[in-house]
């Protein structure tokens, strides 16, 4: 008997491999907006704390409250700005993060078309190598059958 052979074998490691990549893009992306994400939450603790020192500053610094109230001031105002910049970062990523889904999951459905019509292939040739094996053997017991009886 001969193995099943699937002819469209190449066409599906293709996708397989396809499938593999978009998969590995779409981590990537995901793990980048996690990245920010993880920076807006830092930036956002460093406002607060910021926020937190100018309502309580110290002692007391040379040049006067006046100049560290508005060097807290200038620091608070860049790290909002940080913060709006990581937000359409974040934004940005997202919309990465669905585009690299939709071709995960593109490649992901023609890679599943060809393995269903790979099992499907696989039946058919199952049931017809099982057919013709039974004929086979039905052959060789009526064979036996006749040359046992005179």
């Amino acid at each position: 008997m001969t193995r099943f052979h699937f002819p469209l074998e190449k066409v599906l490691e293709l996708r397989e491999h396809r499938e593999q990549e978009t998969e590995i893009a779409l981590g990537r992306a995901i793990g980048e907006l996690v990245n920010i994400e993880n920076r807006i939450k830092e930036t956002a603790s460093l406002i607060i704390k910021a926020r937190d020192e100018r309502r309580n500053p110290g002692p007391d610094l040379p040049g006067g409250l006046a100049d560290l109230y508005r060097y807290h001031e200038f620091y608070i105002r860049r790290l909002e700005q940080t913060k709006e910049k990581l937000l359409q970062e974040a934004a940005e990523a997202r919309i990465k993060v669905e585009e690299a889904r939709e071709l995960f999951l593109e490649a992901s459905r023609e890679r599943k078309v060809l393995d269903k019509l790979k099992e499907k292939r696989a039946g058919e040739y199952r049931k017809t190598m099982l057919a013709a094996e039974t004929k086979m053997l039905d052959g060789l017991n009526s064979a036996r059958y006749a040359r046992v009886e005179p």
